[in-house]
């Protein structure tokens, strides 16, 4: 299987100590003149580091560029309003041109509550809002009539087609979500080896839904410094039935990562 390769927009670090804060409109762009298939922002309110919002920063990118995937990886629907969430989505897809990958999650425990405190929300709520948000995110995000949790009945135009839904998350729950809700699910550092077992796991999951088992991608894999045992192991995930990995910047100097991603694309 050919694994699709994408990279985070450097917009966050998993480093407290040394930010990633490049410019979004020229790592786009060379993201796209690479071939990488996809870009991607962080998301959270307030987290352990400097983060950029991930709406304002897809935006731009999709205004510099033509062909390139954008997504989010992953938007915290919990944290916003499900309409205002919609609205954003929906105008996202249509500035774009219909280029948006919907990534879910429901928060990393690491970045602690502070964030979901200053919305004046529930960090223990998160689940059940993250379902509730995303069974009435396809139809406010194509403008149909909507009726939200609450009872009420709304419309957003104009609407825009529904992006495809990647639920994130490692855990149980989280497959359990993507097989209910996602065309996709997102997996943090797993190996090729665990990732075979977990996709059968996926499959169980789905077949109750109707639907097809959604596709697999690994953020943030492991590799090797060495491109040609990267390369293999990028091969390992396709045999596994990866569709897609996505790395993240390792410091200031994006264009290297990117580099080294987009001749890892081109050995598929």
């Amino acid at each position: 299987m050919t694994v699709a390769v994408g990279v985070i927009l450097p917009t966050s670090t998993p480093d407290p100590r040394h930010p990633i804060l490049g410019d979004v409109r020229a790592s786009a762009r060379f993201a796209e003149e690479v071939g990488l298939e996809s870009v991607w922002s962080t998301d959270h309110l307030i987290a352990s580091a400097a983060m950029l919002d991930s709406t304002v920063t897809l935006a731009t990118a999709a205004a510099v560029t033509d062909r390139i995937l954008i997504g989010y990886n992953v938007l915290l629907l919990a944290l916003r309003p499900t309409a205002w969430a919609a609205k954003q989505i929906s105008s996202l897809q249509y500035v774009s041109g219909n280029r948006l990958m919907l990534g879910v999650g429901t928060g990393n425990p690491a970045h602690g509550d502070i964030g979901w405190r200053a919305a004046g929300l529930s960090f223990e709520d998160r689940g059940r809002r993250t379902d509730e948000a995303l069974r009435v995110l396809p139809s406010l995000v194509a403008g149909e009539p909507t009726t939200l949790p609450d009872g009420l009945e709304v419309t957003l135009t104009p609407g825009s087609a529904m992006p495809p839904v990647l639920v994130a998350g490692n855990s149980n729950r989280a497959r359990r979500r993507a097989a209910a809700y996602g065309d996709g699910w997102i997996t943090l550092q797993t190996e090729p080896d665990q990732i075979v077992g977990e996709i059968a796991e996926l499959r169980e999951l789905t077949a109750p839904h109707g639907r097809p088992t959604p596709a697999v991608t690994v953020v943030a894999p492991s590799l090797s410094a060495d491109f040609g045992q990267a390369a293999e192991q990028v091969a390992q995930y396709g045999r596994a039935g990866v569709e897609r990995l996505i790395f993240a910047p390792t410091g200031p100097d994006w264009q290297r990562d990117y580099e080294f991603a987009a001749k890892l694309a081109a050995t598929q």
